[in-house]
């Protein structure tokens, strides 16, 4: 089986199942990143082409919690002082954005979870063979609402990055809900790095380097990343913002999170650009190692999977070690690599749901400590929920290695 880089926090040196085909048969990551035998790597297909949704109805995503509306806008940035890094004959750097923010309730229509061909892309590159009508998954039923109108105030921005091979429409949960909680959250795409991303005029680009590493590995997707969100945070917080809703935005409470390489290119952020006053993430590897001298004791949430457990992943240790601000090293059992991101409403959608939690379970967490983290550190609000272990949440370990 030829090697390819896959979304995922263990190492990338063995052979693992891809990951929306793991989510669908229900093993969790640390099984689906053993080496896998080629009985099972047919038994693995065979239960693919298998899996179909179970219904004709779209999948649903999770209500928001918090007390707002959210609206949503697409923001198209072409970053000409950069070349493309992975592409570098398609000429500057262009980035798709969403854009979710506090809205007043019942104005602007139904916004779409992603276009008919990125979600036919998502399929055929993480669940192949898996017979799930693509308009039905680009129909996902979502909570934000394009062309709302803004809610008044100003609001802390969270940049979101999601992991490699995933397009942004999977973390859509966690950005509504963040909206919904009163916060402006701008959830990038990069570009040539997730299944497939469509542009205004019509083009879907997908993978490059979901096959092969770039040069520079991991470690350069990382640093990329933190270049194209330091471009974006230029881009809605400069002078001549690209938002026509940036006045939204209070530059001085900026949060970032991210799912496996989104959350290493989040403490990546973190270190060149002190902008982002706070970082999670979400069961990634780091591959790009916090400094030694750590992120000038800015917050950082450590958000995993149980095979994040200390002594498991050798670089959560070496990062933990090196953070000096406030810190936490949550892991939640029953948990695997998709949970922190809508994977799990999907993979239940075609009726493979996982063995662990449920996709209900996964989204709540997920939503309950990012959301408290940022409260925190950007809101200055008192969590308990961050203080130690919760009745209402057994599933949340707090490590203290």
């Amino acid at each position: 089986m030829k090697s390819r880089i896959t979304d995922s926090a263990r190492t990338p040196r063995r052979t693992r199942v891809p990951g929306l085909i793991a989510a669908l048969l229900g093993l969790t990551t640390a099984t689906a990143a053993c080496a896998v035998s080629p009985a099972r790597q047919v038994a693995v297909a065979r239960a693919a082409r298998s899996a179909a949704p179970r219904t004709s109805e779209v999948p649903t995503l999770p209500r928001p919690a918090g007390p707002y509306a959210v609206g949503r806008d697409i923001l198209h940035l072409v970053d000409r002082h950069r070349t493309d890094p992975w592409v570098p004959t398609a000429g500057p750097r262009q980035l798709m954005v969403s854009m979710y923010y506090p809205a007043r309730p019942g104005t602007g229509g139904p916004a779409p979870y992603m276009t008919v061909d990125e979600a036919r892309l998502f399929l055929r590159e993480k669940a192949p063979g898996v017979d799930a009508p693509p308009a039905l998954l680009s129909g996902t039923r979502t909570w934000a609402h394009t062309g709302a109108r803004p809610a008044h105030g100003r609001f802390p921005l969270v940049v979101l990055s999601p992991g490699l091979g995933f397009p942004r429409a999977t973390l859509t949960g966690l950005a509504e809900d963040l909206a919904g909680r009163g916060y402006v959250v701008a959830l990038v795409d990069h570009t040539y790095e997730n299944s497939g991303t469509t542009f205004p005029d019509g083009r879907t680009l997908a993978c490059v380097i979901c096959d092969e590493p770039p040069a520079g590995g991991p470690p350069a997707i990382a640093r990329s990343r933190a270049e194209d969100v330091s471009f974006v945070l230029d881009r809605l917080t400069g002078h001549h913002p690209a938002w026509r809703h940036a006045g939204l935005i209070d530059p001085r409470r900026i949060g970032m999170a991210g799912h496996s390489i989104g959350g290493d290119a989040t403490a990546t952020t973190m270190a060149t650009d002190h902008r982002v006053d706070a970082g999670v993430n979400m069961d990634g590897t780091f591959y790009a190692q916090v400094p030694a001298g750590g992120l000038a004791r800015r917050p950082f949430l450590m958000f995993g999977a149980e095979h994040e457990a200390p002594g498991i992943d050798d670089t959560w240790g070496q990062a933990w070690r090196n953070l000096n601000g406030w810190k936490r090293w949550l892991t939640v059992t029953g948990s695997d690599h998709g949970t922190f991101t809508d994977l799990p409403i999907l993979a239940a959608w075609v009726g493979r749901p996982g063995t662990g939690i449920s996709p209900q379970r996964a989204e709540e967490i997920t939503r309950a400590y990012v959301g408290a983290f940022f409260d925190l550190h950007l809101k200055g609000v008192r969590q308990p929920l961050l203080d130690g272990p919760s009745p209402a949440n057994p599933e949340v370990v707090f490590q203290h290695p």
